[in-house]
């Protein structure tokens, strides 16, 4: 005998309907909760970011993309980012892998999706005022460049008196430093205080540690003539007054960054490397820097530097063989943080990936699409 089933009355489907939002609010409410930091950790959580977003962030943490394998020649692994070199043109994958201190510290999901995307952005953003070397970005951790010769110089730009690595100009100032890579600072300034006026603190670039260095070494090295520093420091200040005036417009202060250049084959001087992202600059928001500096207190950073500073309190980063393993909550901050910038400079909703393709794959997907 056939047995029939009866259709559900529509109290029943309704109350179906409320258990599977239920269910689904409750993982939501659970994941916001074990990426939140803990009391103790000294760290505010941000808000502004989804809670679909950050419930993605904590599933995340198990398919971050901390090294590549893509069948393309040439590859070299820097901090961040895996290039691969084509000839005339290289492919730059940007990782979820976190560097400080010269040190891995931990991956970070969806990280390198977000400064590939904010830099792509601020590429097209300041073209006004030099070209970049951006082709096109045929998966959101990868960026397709012109093959550039790199000045080996990163041109540390900075507005404000602050830091906590060796290069850092609060760490040097702290030290009775006055004068720093060709910059003199007076008497009688205190952590956090803004500059006079926007300076530059240039160092070597080195895979392994960056110096500090003046302009003038820089060009008695022969590391850039007198007409390349000029033509590169003028539009890197260029470049990081345009972006603390659109960062104010969006209540953030654009506190310090780094870029990079290079030369083409047609001797065209071109921005390289990521421009204004979380990675690369220190932002703080606007609207309490005032009041907590006048307080003592540090300002509201939504950047890395909260992490530099729980492994600056517990270990030596420089030093010690071993590190400790930066906490899940701390690391789901930082992602959180991350899409929290990148939301809030472009104007554009953070895209979640799909997180049932791995990373690899689906960069070897594109590329293939892509023609490469």
């Amino acid at each position: 005998m056939r047995s029939l089933s009866r259709p559900a009355c529509p109290q029943a489907q309704r109350q179906a309907r409320l258990g599977a939002i239920g269910r689904r609010s409750v993982a939501v409410v659970r994941a916001q909760a074990a990426a939140a930091p803990s009391k103790d950790s000294g760290v505010e959580s941000i808000s502004g970011v989804s809670a679909e977003t950050v419930a993605a962030i904590a599933k995340a943490r198990t398919n971050c993309l901390t090294a590549t394998d893509l069948p393309l020649p040439n590859r070299r692994q820097g901090k961040v980012r895996d290039t691969y070199d084509l000839g005339e043109q290289v492919v730059i994958v940007t990782t979820d892998r976190q560097s400080a201190f010269d040190r891995l510290l931990a991956s970070v999901p969806f990280k390198g999706q977000v400064l590939n995307q904010t830099a792509a952005w601020w590429f097209e953003q300041t073209a006004h005022i030099v070209p970049s070397a951006l082709l096109s970005t045929p998966d959101p951790n990868v960026a397709l460049m012109r093959k550039c010769k790199v000045f080996p110089v990163e041109f540390v730009c900075r507005g404000y008196m602050t830091g906590s690595t060796d290069t850092s100009l609060w760490t040097h100032y702290k030290a009775g430093e006055r004068e720093y890579c060709g910059n003199a600072f007076p008497d009688g300034m205190r952590k956090n205080d803004r500059l006079a006026k926007n300076v530059i603190t240039p160092t070597t670039k080195a895979e392994d540690h960056d110096v500090p260095i003046s302009p003038a070494e820089i060009v008695a090295q022969g590391l850039m003539t007198q007409q390349e520093w000029d033509t590169v420091s003028a539009a890197a200040l260029q470049i990081f007054e345009f972006g603390q005036r659109e960062a104010a417009k969006r209540g953030l202060l654009l506190v310090d960054t780094k870029y990079e250049f290079g030369k083409d084959s047609d001797g065209t001087i071109r921005i390289i490397d990521e421009v204004h992202t979380p990675d690369s600059s220190r932002y703080w928001l606007a609207s309490s820097y005032e009041q907590r500096h006048a307080a003592g207190q540090e300002p509201e950073n939504i950047d890395k530097e909260f992490l530099r500073l729980w492994f600056r309190s517990r270990c030596d980063p420089y030093k010690d063989a071993v590190l400790p393993e930066a906490p899940a909550e701390l690391v789901c901050e930082l992602s959180k943080r991350y899409v929290y910038l990148y939301e809030k400079i472009t104007g554009q909703a953070f895209q979640v990936p799909d997180l049932s393709v791995p990373i690899n794959e689906r960069i070897k997907a594109n590329l293939k699409k892509a023609g490469l």
